[in-house]
């Protein structure tokens, strides 16, 4: 059956091609976006849109689309994603930008799944077929740590771990602006956003959401923080520093300024797993993983400290 969606487009998205701000606010793959506007499903202010055409702030935005086929493992090779620990039970990745955790409808691009497969890992079964082995997840456009379950056990104890808070999950993330206070916590529940079925935002009925915050260092147009998370919402640091004014450097969808993105060269938000620490979930011997920043990230903050 045919799913539609009719939107506005928001003024970060404005100058932006059809086809990159559809595959943004829809999470679409850029390759399923233009598909979907070479097959005529994209109407902009009642005229049908070609892919290079350009979104203007405020246009209506009407999208018809067939579901794609359903999602499936594709082994493939990705070179930027790098193994950080591997033993009989979990492996540990350093999941490079754009690339999902694991195939979902609408997204045809390379997946966490589909490179271990790729390198010859053998994962656990738990869990529906395109998820095999998920415990948690990372955004497309997030970087940094991630655990796949290779066994059945390790699978159900680091579930119920995440599940109880017994993993320890620090991230860094650039956002505009400087921090006042320095450090805190944003204690404010998560749901979907009540205009944006494909966004979320801070709202009273959401699920209860908690967000630690420390200022690592202070740059002109940004701050660079360290963020411990309590919970584990979709989008939940996205979604708290935009609710406090401080949307990450690159986050268009949540606020960010594309101006001051495009000047440091970001095309995805600033934000990486950098840490993880828990208990072995057979041995129970203590882990603590890290993870270097990306080259994209990194060449940001060097442009951010010259200024």
């Amino acid at each position: 059956m045919p799913q539609r969606r009719s939107l506005p487009v928001p003024e970060g998205l404005a100058g932006e091609r059809v086809d990159a701000g559809l595959a943004k606010l829809l999470g679409f793959s850029r390759t399923f976006a233009a598909e979907v506007i070479e097959s005529g499903g994209v109407v902009v202010n009642g005229r049908t849109a070609q892919k290079s055409d350009r979104l203007v702030a405020d246009a209506t935005l009407e999208v018809e689309w067939d579901d794609p086929r359903e999602p499936e493992i594709v082994p493939v090779v990705v070179k930027d994603m790098h193994i950080v620990y591997d033993d009989d039970d979990i492996v540990i990745v350093s999941k490079p930008p754009f690339l999902a955790a694991h195939p979902s409808l609408g997204w045809e691009g390379d997946t966490v799944l589909g490179a271990l497969a790729g390198a010859g890992y053998r994962i656990a079964t738990s869990g529906p077929p395109e998820r095999q082995g998920i415990v948690h997840r990372l955004d497309v456009g997030t970087s940094g740590l991630m655990i796949v379950a290779k066994s059945e056990i390790a699978y159900s104890v680091m579930k119920r771990k995440f599940k109880e808070r017994e993993v320890i999950k620090e991230y860094h993330a650039l956002v505009q602006g400087e921090m006042i206070p320095s450090s805190g916590t944003i204690d404010a529940p998560i749901g979907r956003h009540p205009g944006a079925q494909w966004k979320f935002a801070v709202t009273h009925d959401g699920r209860h959401s908690v967000t630690h915050f420390d200022t690592l260092r202070t740059f002109p147009a940004c701050s660079l923080l360290s963020i411990g998370l309590e919970t584990g919402r979709t989008h939940q640091i996205r979604v708290h520093m935009a609710a406090q004014r401080h949307p990450l450097v690159g986050d268009i969808l949540y606020g960010a300024d594309p101006k001051l993105a495009t000047s440091l060269g970001l095309d995805r938000q600033w934000l990486h797993a950098v840490r993880l620490q828990f208990a072995h979930p057979t041995t129970g011997a203590p882990l603590d993983v890290s993870s270097e920043y990306p080259a994209d990230l990194a060449r940001a903050l060097d442009t951010a400290a010259s200024r």
